[in-house]
């Protein structure tokens, strides 16, 4: 298969690329696809080596399947362009996740909302697949019925800057500020922009996209997002209250027994997840699962996973998998 990856060069571009290779995707020949400040740039991929080339070659180079991430500008502009051309888009921007003409896919979960007629797919926000991951064997058991989520993100969420400025500030350079304040020793309670209901757009995307991929919208969710001093690894606090009561041996088998999610829930040896241990992992870990004794029926947990991974490119890449693995390219 004639594979593009729109946004090579960067971060999530770069694990893509990764992923791709780890995973033996059945690519025939590999489009890198950057800015033209990398045009011409060669990038290895399972031994061999490629050209970097510009958005407006690529799209003339037919690639049966085009793996976007390089912003929600790029991919307003060039999606539409690929897809014209008969490539379909598996997008990894905000740019398309709730346009009510496209799908949005955790393969695990809704894999089987796509046709062949889908040119431009969106890939979900990071912190909401490690999210619905662990809540759509539960959702299916118990019913949701309100959902609190706060997060703990790391700086790599933000971008190549973010995880410079940590740097620099963890060896006390003064350099280029990605953030309003210093992340080191800090947590800052705003991750991407304000709204005008007061909320951030990474979190009204919590609060959206759960109920676009689980195919219901009688939960209600809120959010508060925050970014930590962490180099990779996004963490959530979880409290879930359900319509049904649950057993916590039940609950802790549904999350076991699904796809991509392992529990790490053993108190007596401090077993729990943390970002270190998901580092470039792409399964869901989750621990501390436990009553909400304030409320009936709900329960509270910790989710943890590989932001880069799971959460951005091996999601987009597993999109892939199911559309060659069903022929819907």
């Amino acid at each position: 298969m004639k594979i593009a990856v729109v946004g090579a060069t960067g971060m999530v571009g770069t694990v893509m690329l990764k992923v791709l290779a780890e995973r033996n995707f059945p690519v025939t020949e590999l489009i890198p696809v950057a800015s033209e400040r990398s045009a011409g740039k060669k990038l290895p991929f399972k031994g061999n080596e490629y050209t970097v080339v510009t958005l407006e070659d690529a799209v003339k180079m037919n690639a049966d399947i085009a793996l976007f991430s390089a912003g929600g500008d790029t991919s307003v502009e060039w999606a539409p362009k690929f897809a014209d051309a008969g490539t379909t888009v598996v997008d990894n921007s905000s740019a398309w996740r709730m346009d009510p003409t496209k799908k949005l896919v955790v393969p695990e979960i809704n894999g089987d909302v796509l046709t062949k007629e889908d040119k431009i797919i969106a890939n979900p926000n990071c912190s909401t697949i490690q999210l619905v991951m662990a809540l759509a064997p539960l959702h299916e058991k118990y019913q949701m019925k309100r959902l609190i989520v706060s997060t703990y993100q790391s700086v790599s969420g933000t971008g190549v800057a973010a995880v410079r400025q940590m740097e620099n500030e963890t060896k006390g350079i003064e350099g280029e500020m990605a953030y309003h304040y210093p992340i080191n020793r800090n947590a800052i309670p705003h991750c991407d922009v304000f709204m005008e209901n007061g909320y951030t757009k990474e979190e009204m995307k919590l609060v959206k996209e759960p109920k676009k991929i689980l195919r219901d919208d009688s939960f209600a969710v809120t959010a508060t997002a925050v970014r930590i001093p962490t180099a990779g690894g996004h963490s959530e606090s979880v409290n879930v209250e359900f319509v049904n009561d649950f057993d916590e041996a039940e609950v802790r088998q549904l999350l076991n027994d699904f796809p991509g999610v392992v529990v790490q829930d053993n108190l007596e040896t401090n077993t729990y997840p943390m970002p270190a241990f998901a580092h470039d992992k792409d399964e869901v870990f989750v621990g501390r699962i436990r009553r909400d004794e304030s409320l009936p029926n709900t329960l509270n947990m910790w989710i943890v996973a590989d932001n880069l991974r799971k959460g951005a490119a091996t999601n987009t890449v597993q999109i892939a998998e199911y559309l060659v693995a069903n022929e819907l390219v």
